[in-house]
């Protein structure tokens, strides 16, 4: 039982380091990634003025990532936002926070 729990630690840690390491080695997968953010937060991150869809386009990268750590645990309150930051490992979420900082 304890090999098993190894072996899937050891599993999740590599995958982290594989889509770090895709990361660096893809592009686009940063703007891909960010893509599904689209129809809530505007194309490339630039929201149309309204109530809720804050503009994500050059906005600080450490202050996202705390916004979407706080989505995922359930301290910021949200409509679907807790959902979404839920289904990207912490990798991904970064390589989005650091796509949207690098819009201006």
């Amino acid at each position: 039982m304890k090999l098993l729990r190894w072996s899937v630690a050891l599993s999740l840690a590599g995958m982290v380091g594989a889509v770090s390491a895709e990361g660096e080695s893809n592009p686009t997968l940063a703007r891909n990634l960010a893509a599904t953010c689209a129809n809530c937060h505007g194309t490339d991150g630039r929201a149309q003025p309204g109530p809720g869809m804050e503009a994500l386009a050059g906005g600080d990268a450490d202050r996202m990532m705390q916004k979407l750590r706080d989505f995922r645990s359930g301290a910021r309150p949200a409509t679907i936002m807790h959902q979404i930051s839920r289904g990207y490992t912490e990798a991904q979420l970064q390589l989005i926070a650091a796509y949207f900082a690098a819009r201006k």
